[in-house]
């Protein structure tokens, strides 16, 4: 009889034991889905950063780039009028001696 009630009570603990290890196991499984979770939100935020800092820096670079380009032609607009002023007083004494020595005839 001692030995029977020994052996239930010796059930019943091992049927406490699983029950236990299942509920760690869920919480177990619980923590861990709770740490990708915040683990993955991480990454985006992490992602999310990298990207903004990334357009910054394309921003900033493109802005430099834009000016040197408005520089560049600002310089080579002042070189051709530049050019075009030095051409015009000989061209248009040229015109005027055609116009002069056509309209005489």
């Amino acid at each position: 009889m001692e030995l029977i009630k020994q052996i239930k009570q010796a059930e019943a603990q091992a049927r406490q034991i699983i029950e236990q290890a299942k509920a760690d196991a869920a919480k177990q499984a619980e923590m861990g889905r709770q740490n990708r979770q915040q683990d993955l939100a991480n990454a985006e935020q992490q992602r999310k950063k990298a990207t903004e800092a990334a357009v910054a820096a394309a921003q900033k670079g493109a802005s430099a780039e834009v000016e040197s380009l408005k520089a560049k032609a600002q310089n080579e607009r002042q070189q051709l009028r530049e050019k075009a002023n030095n051409k015009m007083p000989p061209a248009v004494a040229k015109v005027m001696e055609y116009l002069r020595s056509h309209s005489a005839s």
